[in-house]
């Protein structure tokens, strides 16, 4: 099986994030800072609209807020989407509560939450997948309480779970902070592990490791890498991988 990770900068770039799916070919992907709407954005899809482009079957969105536009509403967040069923689905806040009509100047933007999904394949095998956008520190990316706390949280609700766990996500964290070593305590950090240099690109000036994918033992890793196609201002990172029986 394959596994897409992508901050997709609110699918401004829609086009090569479709490219990239097209060109890696995941069975699942998860994504940060996605725009859904019941009306036409116009400026950028939806997920809605961009289901159609790539023609995934399966969907979770998990909106931290939404905010007027025009006649209507745009909803923000977290979104998996899916050619593998997906059971179980489950949106946990680690910061704050979903705010409706949000705004940028009154609210705090820094809603945050984790979706977990069970996932399975046409052979009956499944896995857990959480699916992360950490909570921004302005200043820097070394992580604060807030941090700490998401990190403590997820590892917590990773316990409850029976079988293989892979988490994913722009965590808005550098390689070893605190708040990640919560995490590593238990899975394997792929970003780290192999030696990732950055997950930024050109098309920001920033360049630190801040996305990230975990596995438990369960999960075999085939293979791990960044992908090549410029999609975001994060580089999309790419899991092929089994499931230990």
């Amino acid at each position: 099986m394959k596994l897409l990770q992508l901050n997709a900068w609110t699918l401004r770039l829609s086009g090569s994030v479709a490219n990239m799916i097209s060109h890696e070919s995941p069975d699942i992907v998860a994504l940060q800072e996605i725009p859904d709407a019941s009306i036409e954005i116009g400026l950028f899809p939806s997920l809605t609209e961009f289901m159609d482009r790539v023609r995934f079957h399966h969907t979770y969105f998990s909106p931290v807020y939404s905010f007027r536009f025009m006649a209507g509403a745009i909803d923000f967040g977290n979104a998996i989407i899916s050619n593998l069923v997906l059971h179980d689905k489950n949106t946990i806040f680690t910061n704050l509560e979903y705010k409706d009509n949000f705004s940028l100047n009154d609210d705090d933007y820094n809603v945050r939450n984790f979706q977990h999904v069970v996932a399975e394949d046409e052979n009956g095998t499944k896995f857990h997948l959480i699916n992360h956008h950490g909570y921004h520190v302005p200043e820097h990316k070394r992580g604060d309480d807030f941090t700490l706390k998401a990190c403590r949280q997820i590892d917590e609700y990773t316990k409850s779970l029976e079988g293989p766990v892979i988490i994913t996500g722009d965590f808005n964290l550098e390689p070893g902070s605190e708040s990640l070593a919560v995490l590593e305590k238990s899975f394997r950090n792929l970003s780290t592990e192999y030696g990732l240099q950055t997950t930024r690109n050109s098309l920001t000036h920033k360049s630190e490791v801040c996305d990230y994918i975990f596995v438990s033992d369960e999960v075999k890793v085939k293979d791990f890498y960044v992908s090549e196609i410029l999609a975001s201002d994060h580089q999309g990172l790419v899991l092929e991988f089994e499931i230990s029986k």
